[in-house]
């Protein structure tokens, strides 16, 4: 999924990602139930965490909704 087409979600749209990703790994589908994790918004502490320990290049490439922390830290924020 592109970058672009990542949204804010509610709380209930966060939690029926959720439910589908169980679903989908436990049906054995473990690589889609991942990449249907990555659609919902990782939240802003946890964008930033993860930049310190795996690098902008791990989130940039991975596909992960970062919408949370470019609203928290500014659209620039993984190339500063």
């Amino acid at each position: 999924m592109a970058q672009a087409e990542h949204r804010h979600m509610t709380i209930e749209e966060k939690l029926e990602v959720s439910n589908r990703s169980i679903a989908m790994k436990k049906a054995g589908d473990r690589e889609g139930a991942t990449r249907l994790l990555r659609t919902a918004p990782m939240p802003a502490y946890l964008a930033k965490f993860m930049k310190e320990k795996m690098g902008a290049d791990f989130l940039i490439n991975g596909g992960w909704n970062l919408v949370e922390a470019e609203a928290e830290f500014g659209q620039d924020w993984l190339s500063n």
